[in-house]
């Protein structure tokens, strides 16, 4: 039995000193074939200095054998050793046999940098030379995959299904096509794919993924019950809380949603985004109280979030708390990080307060913004008449009675107007 031979025996057994003996002698008198046997065993079992050794020993004696400087050069870029590979991998010129193999741990290496134009130029160029050759197909579709390109990743998954490779480096081909079309809004197909899958079979994303799925197919049932599944398995998969509720929202169980949005808040207690969605279903229920609880806590987590400030200033003008609007708004306004909605609710809260040149400068500042909405028209039609400002009400009036040509009020206003005018 060859030092090798028995150097593997003692790894499986579990006998490191034995071990370490064992692969010393290998080192001194097993024939170079068997050490190369050696080397990859070790790599493959992750005993990576352990291969490296062998390799550099192996290239001392064959300079002119490339495969062993890829394998160096791949060794090394597990080790976080990245210019040494590189430094490797331009050794390999493109007439050696390796010169594709170079190119796609080259790629790897780009990759693992966040270099994706580089990867893929590198992969491009190996497809080129070796076309037919279904390990640079699937790293162009994982490539892809990681880039979020997926339009471009699938047809290539589909190839190599359709060659009958239905997984690749354990890597299940179904899940991806199902995972990618979802990502590309193509939720038909999607499910199509991830229908096939048995979920005791995926991965927390692909069920999560498959979730979201039949969400956007708003099959609701459908869901719940795989986003419920993925929760019990895996409460600390906080994406899922704001979909499970959304879905039970679907289903008019919003009791049942604002207690899964309570769940995901004791997992996740710093996202902002859990605690506006529970206060949006804490506002459905009817439960102003616990809407601004929620709202302030997600805005203590991020006062930049105007999604959340309009929300809390629209609770604020339903409860006429007029004082605090203009308090709570005021620096968003100096600090110009403002949306339309907050011109439209400080106008409101200073003619409430009296304070008629604050309202007047921010309804017109909220006017190219909601001449669509009746809701804005016709408090401001009639704030305007009272300023006496002729212009901006007419130009109010007009939008408003073509929007609601029916509202016998507002048309014999603009039609008195236009008497006038007459």
């Amino acid at each position: 039995m060859s030092y090798s031979k028995q150097a593997l025996d003692h790894l499986e057994r579990g006998q490191l000193d034995e071990f370490k003996k064992t692969y010393a002698s290998a080192l001194r008198h097993d024939d170079d074939d068997t050490l190369y046997s050696l080397a990859e065993e070790l790599y493959t079992l992750g005993f990576l200095n352990q291969a490296r050794r062998i390799y550099e020993k192996l290239l001392e004696r064959y300079p002119e054998e490339d495969d062993l400087r890829v394998n160096l050069a791949d060794i090394l870029i597990e080790d976080d050793h990245n210019d040494q590979a590189l430094d490797y991998l331009n050794q390999v010129t493109p007439d050696s046999p390796a010169y594709v193999r170079s190119l796609m741990v080259a790629a790897d290496l780009y990759q693992t940098q966040e270099l994706f134009e580089v990867s893929e130029q590198k992969l491009l160029e190996a497809q080129r030379l070796a076309p037919d050759e279904p390990a640079i197909s699937f790293a162009l579709a994982e490539l892809y995959f990681t880039m979020r390109e997926f339009k471009r990743a699938i047809p290539l998954y589909l190839d190599l299904i359709k060659e009958g490779t239905p997984a690749f480096s354990g890597v299940n081909l179904v899940e991806r096509i199902g995972v990618a079309y979802a990502n590309a809004g193509r939720f038909e197909q999607a499910i199509g794919y991830l229908k096939q899958i048995h979920s005791g079979d995926m991965t927390p994303d692909v069920k999560f993924e498959t979730g979201f799925t039949y969400l956007q197919l708003k099959e609701y049932k459908s869901a719940i019950a795989l986003l419920t599944e993925l929760q019990e398995t895996d409460p600390q998969y906080t994406s899922l809380y704001p979909y499970l509720g959304q879905a039970l929202v679907a289903e008019n169980r919003l009791d049942d949603a604002l207690k899964i949005l309570q769940e995901g808040l004791g997992v996740d207690q710093y996202n902002e985004k859990l605690w506006s969605y529970a206060a949006d279903i804490a506002a459905r229920l009817k439960d102003e109280e616990l809407t601004e609880t929620y709202l302030k806590r997600g805005h203590d987590l991020d006062n930049d979030d105007l999604d959340i400030v309009i929300k809390l200033s629209n609770l604020y003008v339903k409860q006429e708390r007029y004082d605090e609007i203009v308090a709570f708004l005021a620096p968003y306004v100096q600090a110009d990080n403002v949306d339309p909605q907050l011109y439209w609710n400080l106008a409101v809260a200073y003619a409430h307060l009296e304070q008629f040149d604050e309202a007047t400068r921010f309804y017109q500042a909220a006017m190219p913004y909601f001449m669509d909405q009746t809701a804005f028209l016709k408090p401001a039609i009639y704030f305007f008449r009272e300023m006496g400002q002729r212009d901006e009400m007419l130009t109010l009036l007009r939008a408003y009675v073509k929007l609601v040509p029916d509202d016998a009020e507002m048309a014999l206003m603009l039609e008195a107007e236009d008497e006038d005018d007459y």
